[in-house]
């Protein structure tokens, strides 16, 4: 059982994402008024605290959202994960969908750091069910892909 640690959206695509604290999760599309939601595969990224932590630990000054994650969920190592893993947060149901990304050319925490944890450790969810998540909510995984 995990725990959701930040709740973070953009209105724009290409920009750190910010902690809102809560948020509406639409079915099919991802999270009200976050620049990446829509009909596609990726609605809705989540990260691991434990990994934004150890990422820290290596001296990066980076809040909630620096990575573009949508959720900061600790007690889960979301990569280990298989595709497919199904999670619930209260109404709101997520299926993962994709494990890691291309990361963008240059992102300014690379630039500082010379690495970024999301390409390798974040995953992206579609919604399957909506509803609303906010800090402090406990997060369940409920199955894993048979």
């Amino acid at each position: 059982m995990g725990k959701v640690m930040a709740v973070c959206t953009s209105v724009q695509k290409g920009t750190q994402k910010v902690n809102v604290h809560e948020a509406l999760f639409v079915r099919d599309w991802g999270i009200k008024g976050d620049a990446h939601a829509g009909k596609w595969h990726r609605q809705v990224s989540l990260l691991s605290l434990e990994k934004i932590e150890a990422f820290r630990a290596r001296g990066a000054q980076v809040e909630f959202g620096a990575f573009g994650e949508n959720l900061v969920v600790s007690g889960y190592d979301f990569r280990n994960l298989p595709v497919g893993t199904v999670f619930e947060c209260n109404d709101v149901v997520l299926r993962m969908t994709q494990i890691g990304k291309e990361c963008h050319n240059g992102c300014e925490i690379y630039k500082v750091m010379g690495d970024c944890i999301m390409p390798r450790e974040g995953v992206f969810c579609e919604v399957l069910h909506g509803g609303t998540i906010r800090e402090g909510d406990t997060f369940v995984k409920k199955e894993e892909p048979r």
